[in-house]
């Protein structure tokens, strides 16, 4: 019961991350983990110590959130069945473990490309500010993820389990409703549409 609870308890910090949740993801068909396809492309480029010219990097935006916004999707299933306490099946956590892997390289990827080329004028404090968002969001649920399997094999071992919410917490700080807006302020004055945060494309 005390796990349960603890699961609970968690999953509200979780969800009051965002102050800006949108209505249409309550109403969305949930997926099962037998019907999610796992995304087929993420972000990618080789491009290193280039002039990014603004059309590309909008794009290279784009691709990156989309990516983002898909696999937080199919994502879903599993992590919801993680939150309640469960364990995945084997054949789900090797579907669990291929989204896990091509979320980090998305992060990786798009942080690379920015850091590593000349960005147009203005673009460059709010494209590190989508990065460290995306990233940050990423982080608190792959984060909890980790600290849930965690606290389940103390608990089943009869340990106490070691909870280390540090990481957890800062980036909780740095996914917020204001840091979205902000986001979403930008995405609509640069003309870039993508599906991330349940906006239409």
């Amino acid at each position: 019961m005390r796990r349960i609870s603890f699961f609970f308890l968690v999953f509200l910090i979780l969800s009051g991350c965002s102050q800006k949740e949108s209505i249409e993801d309550t109403e969305d068909e949930i997926l099962s983990t037998q019907d999610v396809e796992i995304p087929s492309s993420i972000f990618t480029s080789e491009k290193q110590n280039m002039e990014i010219d603004e059309e590309e990097l909008k794009l290279s935006i784009k691709t990156y959130l989309d990516s983002y916004e898909e696999l937080t999707k199919v994502s879903s299933p599993f992590l919801d069945i993680l939150y309640e306490g469960e364990n995945l099946k084997e054949n789900e956590l090797e579907k669990f473990e291929k989204i896990s892997k091509l979320t980090k390289e998305n992060d990786e990827n798009f942080s690379t490309y920015i850091l590593n080329n000349s960005l147009p004028e203005g673009y460059q404090a709010e494209t590190k500010r989508i990065s460290r968002y995306i990233t940050a969001s990423n982080g608190i649920l792959y984060g909890l993820d980790e600290t849930l399997s965690n606290i389940t094999d103390d608990l089943e071992k009869g340990k106490v389990p070691k909870i280390n919410i540090g990481s957890i917490k800062s980036n909780i700080e740095v996914v917020n409703g204001r840091e979205q807006k902000k986001i979403e302020d930008f995405l609509d004055k640069k003309g870039i549409n993508t599906k991330a945060f349940g906006r239409e494309t």
